[in-house]
């Protein structure tokens, strides 16, 4: 049998406060496959941000392992696994993050550009994305001129548009009302599972959690028996 897609092994996150040390993450294991469209939930402070970070390797666990297509990502570097980041990773955040000083097609644009794809190439890559997500008539309007849906839409379209083969969201509709964020949702799904990306998504939405391949729950720092 092939190993899964992602590998999670015996992780354990403190951080240390004072004289406290908080452990947030406690032994936590599972795989994920390929494809598969996982959710996290568990209540506020669990601890399921902090296990989406260390998948996306914006934090290193205290001990344990990730590995991903069999490699231990946290042997790697940080520039190594920063370029790691850059090529497999896509995040879409509560809060899009969008540079303001910057149109809707440079920010989808700017991880192609970071990657140092030509300029004119990652232009044209970030307004066929946006076209994609119904953005194709406001490539040229910055952040504060997008309504929050339309923000949320760029912030899918920057996510994808290095072709990651792993996207995580974390409380990616919370900010939306019920209509747009189901938009959104559906719009992120059909272009992550339908092209064999890999979605993990933090929420608090049950309605999310329905069409999830596999459920993790995380409580009290712990990961429950995955339910699918």
């Amino acid at each position: 049998m092939n190993e899964p897609h992602i590998v999670v092994e015996d992780v354990w996150k403190q951080f240390v406060t004072g004289d406290a040390q908080i452990d947030v993450l406690k032994d936590v294991s599972f795989g994920i496959e390929r494809g598969e469209f996982v959710c996290i939930v568990g209540s506020s402070g669990a601890g399921k941000t902090t296990l989406l970070n260390i998948l996306g390797t914006l934090l290193r666990p205290s001990s344990g392992k990730v590995s991903f297509s069999g490699k231990d990502l946290f042997q790697l570097s940080d520039r190594a696994l920063s370029i790691f980041r850059n090529k497999h990773i896509g995040f879409v955040f509560q809060y899009h993050h969008l540079l303001p000083e910057f149109s809707a097609q440079e920010n989808v644009a700017m991880p192609l550009l970071i990657r140092r794809v030509p300029p004119a190439e990652a232009l044209n890559r970030a307004a066929a994305l946006l076209e994609k997500v119904g953005l194709g008539h406001r490539i040229g309007h910055r952040p504060g001129e997008l309504s929050f849906g339309e923000q949320q839409r760029v912030a899918v379209a920057r996510a994808l548009v290095g072709e990651p083969d792993i996207v995580l969201a974390d409380e990616p509709t919370g900010n939306l009302d019920r209509e747009t964020g189901e938009q959104v949702f559906s719009l992120l799904l059909e272009l992550t599972i339908k092209k064999d990306r890999t979605l993990v998504v933090v929420t608090h939405n049950l309605r999310l959690t329905s069409q999830a391949s596999k459920v993790l729950r995380i409580l009290d720092g712990r990961c429950a028996p995955p339910s699918t």
